[in-house]
């Protein structure tokens, strides 16, 4: 059974991470979506995709089984939400928006209309953070930082440190209580500090955006043992003897950071007729709303 799939933005993430694991999958019919003509183009040439459309209008009038959200943040509770009224099973890519209260109505209207609705929390599908779930480690200790990058709060944590956020809850299921630390400047988040404790978990997440490299560490310890993974690829197991564990040479990179397995889930969903539920998601939304509140309080006291 072939799927008729929209992409819906061809920008960076598109080109990426999402065409090289579905552009040459038989099982799937893509159908490009962007109000960009040349990119359009362009990149309808290179990927052999026939079906090409400046709106998403003209896309649902010829039929979709599904569809991949990859436009702006700012564009997609207008997309989604024309999505789940048309009953076509949606991925979108983090954030679903940029509010926990905008999160909140597209997951209501998905669970009202029994549609799927998916985020695309890449790292809880790579294979090196799926394994580290698997150990249960009491401690987590996550690091995902950029070179000169400070930006205002809400859109740092909501379009990055989502990621770092979803990643802890993932690990350390069941550490409810919250700490949120961080440094404002000039409007400017600088670095933000999450803890999560409970469960017997604790979990600690850390974002600087004004470091002097990008890079992303994680962490999990406990029992003796301890595992360091290094940008989702190198593999560390530190004991008595260290032992490294670095990607293949030909593991593709979409395999490696969660995008293959991310689309398989999602595909798999939509030809078995399955329903794939966004309510844990919301909940890292949710999350990160508390988080941008929080550091906007603490930097206006601190203003003052």
């Amino acid at each position: 059974m072939t799927l008729r799939i929209a992409m819906i933005g061809l920008g960076d993430i598109a080109q990426k991470a999402y065409l090289p694991v579905l552009g040459p999958r038989p099982d799937v019919e893509l159908v490009f979506v962007t109000r960009n003509a040349d990119t359009l183009a362009r990149w309808g040439a290179a990927w052999r995709v026939e079906r090409l459309h400046a709106t998403l209008d003209a896309a649902l009038a010829e039929g979709l089984d599904g569809a991949l959200v990859h436009a702006a943040t700012a564009a997609h509770p207008a997309l989604v939400r024309q999505l789940l009224e048309a009953g076509v099973p949606t991925l979108v890519d983090k954030p679903l928006a940029d509010t926990g209260d905008g999160s909140e109505v597209l997951v209501d209207l998905a669970e009202t209309r029994g549609v799927s609705l998916m985020v695309g929390f890449n790292r809880r599908h790579a294979p090196a953070y799926r394994d580290a779930a698997a150990l249960g480690a009491p401690l987590t200790v996550m690091q995902k930082n950029r070179a000169d990058q400070a930006d205002e709060p809400r859109r740092v944590v909501f379009d990055d440190f989502i990621h770092v956020v979803d990643t802890l809850r993932f690990l350390a299921p069941g550490a409810d209580q919250v700490g949120v630390r961080g440094r404002i400047a000039g409007g400017q988040l600088e670095h933000v500090v999450l803890q999560l404790s409970g469960g017997g978990r604790d979990a600690l997440g850390i974002m600087n955006r004004a470091s002097g490299s990008d890079e992303e560490t994680l962490e999990v310890s406990g029992g003796g043992a301890k595992r360091r993974i290094v940008d989702l690829s190198q593999v560390v197991d530190q004991g008595a003897q260290d032992h490294l564990t670095r990607r293949g040479d030909w593991t593709p990179v979409g395999r490696q950071r969660g995008f293959e397995d991310l689309c398989g889930t999602f595909l798999n969903a939509v030809r078995d007729g399955r329903r794939l539920s966004a309510l844990d998601a919301l909940e890292t939304h949710r999350l990160c709303e508390r988080i941008v509140r929080h550091l906007m309080a603490e930097g206006s006291s601190r203003a003052t």
